[in-house]
């Protein structure tokens, strides 16, 4: 493909380290990857230490960093992206284009084989994305593929995607996505979720790893696939191991010690500046900056909302510039996250094209700072009584501990306000991100890690009709616009129709936005390749390390 582009990504500062912003070109044609069998995979076995969570291993219901990294060790992909790259390219394809401006054809490899002898050909890929849109699960991705129109296998290695709308600038980088992955149509059910341990029973794998034992969230040990035909090639070590911490300190004192050879997601950002100016047994790799912190309103459940006995549109939409007005995110990301996490004034962060920062402006002071005065009299205009009453959830299994501090901060500075009552509480993440989508929590913590390298993707999974984030946020404005910057062609129109959508977005406060961060792994000064995997596909690959 040629004629489809993204712009090359910037650089971006976090606490004096460079970390590089967003920004791609999405091209696709012949594969230029390797295809090599992974049994030329060598070297001692490596350990990761992670306190992140696995929610389901079927690439349907799940829509979380935890589970989808470990999906992309064992799924195959139609395109994928190589280390250190961004870039959509064929995974376990030969080639992908657009053939018209609402058709994208890819042609397979020849050859392909799951895990369990199963062959892997059109038929699964017609099967994998038909099943997200059948199931539509409220924690899966589903979302992302709201252009796909249909799908057709007219022969064993030809599939052919049909789009509603031509022109999508995104595609190419959604079939890399956590909507992306390719399971095995004779195990996976057509219209329903599949559990883990059957998965792996099934032996329904195909990337570069397979999993030989599994204990959920504790332990899972890979081995390399030897039959993987994909773009990434063999890994370079073919045992590893990703163990589970629930307390991000532990993780900390294993990695320092030696027992674990990687460390990442998520080690406080204490413990961080600790590890890099105090241990010289271990290295601090930084990566891209595209993670998204946030709080999300719920629009039926919140103070006023419209399910509630008093509910009333524009109280509501007061209590989220009032809360807009007084949250100071510098004084947080300062004193909490030491400089890892950057405060950020739009729904899109800096560095990627059509990025900009209304937030600052409408809010606070004006120019990043809060302001308790303007809260006060934004309440007062709508004839909200204060203090009003906010039930705030938060995770930190998930998010990491310093979610806790993040959390007591934005406590502490809305009722230092004496317009806020607030009432904080942490679930697991297991429980949480069930309960998040019921209406259990009218304002919440959530986190947004890029599922490819474009605007859009802070965009469309949180602010279309029946969004990822299910909160009832309905703008008919703000859904047009977003379907037209995608089929928009013209980068300077694409560019400030983002814009548009910020300014839109920012003035219904949705959610709040509050701080960018970075990708940080911990790794033993033995190990290689951790810098590698930190790139701008926001994908770990366990097949880059070695010691």
């Amino acid at each position: 493909m040629t004629k489809y582009t993204f712009d090359r990504r910037h650089f971006l500062g976090f606490a004096g380290m460079s970390v590089l912003a967003i920004g791609v070109t999405a091209c696709t044609g012949p594969s230029g990857g390797s295809t090599s069998s992974a049994s030329g995979a060598s070297g001692a076995a490596i350990v990761l230490g992670t306190t992140d969570k696995v929610t389901f291993l079927d690439p349907a219901g799940s829509y979380d960093n935890g589970s989808f990294m470990v999906m992309n060790q064992i799924y195959p992909f139609v395109l994928n992206s190589k280390p250190g790259s961004a870039d959509p390219t064929p995974d376990i394809a030969e080639s992908a284009s657009f053939t018209s401006p609402t058709e994208y054809t890819v042609k397979l490899k020849s050859g392909l084989k799951w895990a369990n002898g199963n062959t892997l050909d059109s038929t699964d890929v017609k099967f994998s994305f038909d099943r997200q849109l059948k199931i539509n699960d409220p924690n899966g991705p589903a979302t992302l593929l709201a252009n796909l129109d249909s799908v057709s296998a007219p022969d064993a290695t030809t599939v052919i995607f049909k789009l509603k709308q031509g022109n999508d600038q995104t595609f190419p980088q959604i079939l890399t996505s956590p909507a992306g992955p390719i399971v095995d149509h004779k195990t996976f059910p057509a219209d329903k979720v599949i559990d883990d341990d059957a998965i792996i029973k099934a032996k329904a794998f195909a990337g570069q790893y397979t999993i030989e034992s599994y204990k959920k969230n504790e332990l899972i040990s890979f081995k390399a696939y030897a039959d993987y035909k994909g773009l990434l090639g063999a890994p370079k070590t073919s045992d590893v191991t990703i163990k589970y911490y629930a307390d991000a300190s532990n993780l900390k004192l294993d990695v320092e010690q030696g027992n674990v050879d990687v460390a990442t997601r998520s080690l406080s950002a204490t413990d961080i500046a600790d590890l890099k100016t105090k241990s010289d047994k271990v290295r601090v790799d930084v990566g891209p900056g595209g993670e998204l912190r946030y709080i999300v309103f719920n629009f039926d459940t919140m103070p006023f909302g419209a399910k509630t006995p008093e509910a009333d549109p524009a109280k509501a939409l007061a209590i989220r510039q009032a809360m807009a007005n007084v949250v100071d995110r510098q004084a947080i990301a300062d004193q909490v996250y030491k400089g890892t996490y950057l405060p950020v004034y739009s729904h899109v962060p800096q560095g990627f094209a059509g990025a900009t920062e209304p937030l600052k402006s409408m809010y606070g002071d004006g120019s990043g700072k809060p302001s308790v005065d303007k809260a006060k009299a934004v309440l007062e205009a709508a004839g909200v009584s204060t203090p009003v009453t906010l039930n705030l959830q938060y995770n930190s299994d998930h998010y990491g501990q310093s979610s806790g501090d993040e959390y007591a901060a934005i406590k502490d500075q809305l009722e230092k306000s004496s317009l806020f009552k607030v009432n904080l509480q942490s679930t697991e993440w297991v429980t949480y991100s069930k309960e998040r989508v019921k209406d259990t929590y009218p304002e919440y913590q959530l986190g947004w890690f890029p599922d490819y390298s474009d605007a859009d993707n802070y965009l469309s999974p949180f602010f279309t009709a029946n969004n990822f984030l299910k909160n009832h946020y309905d703008n008919k404005n703000v859904q047009d616009m977003i379907a037209k910057q995608l089929v928009t062609v013209d980068k300077p129109a694409r560019e400030k129709l983002i814009g548009d959508i910020q300014e839109a977005v920012a003035t219904d406060l949705s959610t709040l936005p509050l701080f960018q961060g970075a990708q940080v792994a911990v790794s033993g000064k033995n190990v290689q390749g951790t810098k590698d995997t930190l790139d701008a596909s926001f994908k770990f690959r366990l097949g880059v390390l070695s010691k």
